[in-house]
């Protein structure tokens, strides 16, 4: 097998990085590697990061072989999932990036409305594979944000009045530890840590796969409205009003925002707005009645 030289790893001794590759069923990538700066870039581009190597991994068995090679040679660990971590917490300078992306696979069991999710895997994949069995999984708003860092954050979206946060619906997970070992967590094993990880952030380990619950949802009723930004005041109170006496299957994120272009309408466009982003999951013949109070706010979209 051809020698790799790495050139930020040059106090690790060469036989153990040899020794390490030998490990591995999925690839490094270094600062030597035409790839390297396109690899290292998280979703935030203000963030602007040099680890030492990235390890992309392609199953557990190099989740462990990176944890344990980490820890023996000292290495600041970082873990990437899907890579939106505002504060870019899935990258590190100088230390190793444990990259998740190749741990992807959806399986959704029918029979018990649960979906187990690899830790590489994006919400996107995760719905594209639950809705034509008429279920979904409560997850955020953004659908390239990835599986682990959501769920391990709490997880608040478009179906959370309905069916609670994302962490609600975390049924079991299986992780790699600190000191390499494997382990699946669930309410009846490992109860401390199924507990933390539940909105604890991911400190507590490296998540290969989630299993949750899913629930029925096929259609939904969704989209913004606008109202001009100098009504900001009135729209929130009336929001917190109307939101808290609605029925759980209206749900609505409120913001201020500038619109930055299609498919808006052009005299939108670079303007700033109070909105609304609704989300719908009950029946649509009862939508027009319960959306008259919005509409009679007159929305400017």
């Amino acid at each position: 097998m051809e020698k790799l030289n790495f050139k930020d790893m040059n106090t690790i001794e060469k036989n153990k990085l040899d020794t390490f590759l030998l490990k591995l069923s999925g690839k490094i990538v270094t600062p030597e590697d035409v790839e390297y700066n396109e690899t290292r870039k998280v979703y935030n581009g203000n963030i602007d990061k040099y680890p030492g190597m990235i390890v992309m991994c392609s199953d557990v068995a190099d989740v462990i072989a990176a944890v344990n090679f980490g820890r023996e040679n000292n290495l600041l660990i970082a873990v990437r999932g899907g890579g939106h971590n505002g504060g870019g917490l899935g990258v590190c300078d100088n230390g190793l990036v444990i990259d998740l992306s190749g741990l992807k696979s959806v399986r959704v069991n029918t029979a018990k409305n649960t979906v187990r999710v690899g830790g590489g895997n994006l919400w996107r994949e995760v719905d594209h594979a639950t809705h034509p069995f008429g279920l979904a999984v409560p997850a955020g708003v953004v659908s390239s944000t990835g599986v682990g860092g959501l769920t391990l954050g709490g997880g608040v979206g478009h179906l959370s009045r309905k069916y609670g946060l994302t962490i609600d619906n975390l049924l079991e997970a299986d992780m790699v530890l600190a000191d390499g070992s494997f382990v699946t967590v669930h309410k009846n094993q490992h109860q401390d840590l199924f507990w933390a990880i539940r909105g604890g952030g991911g400190n507590f380990g490296i998540v290969t796969s989630f299993k949750f619950q899913a629930h029925p949802v096929k259609t939904v009723i969704g989209g913004p409205t606008l109202w001009p930004i100098e009504k900001t005041k009135e729209i929130m109170a009336w929001y917190h009003d109307f939101l808290n006496n609605a029925p759980d299957d209206l749900n609505g994120f409120i913001a201020t925002m500038v619109i930055p272009g299609a498919p808006f309408p052009e005299h939108l466009h670079n303007k700033q707005f109070c909105g609304i982003v609704w989300c719908y999951t009950g029946d649509p013949a009862d939508f027009k009645e319960l959306f008259k109070p919005v509409l009679a706010l007159n929305p400017v979209f």
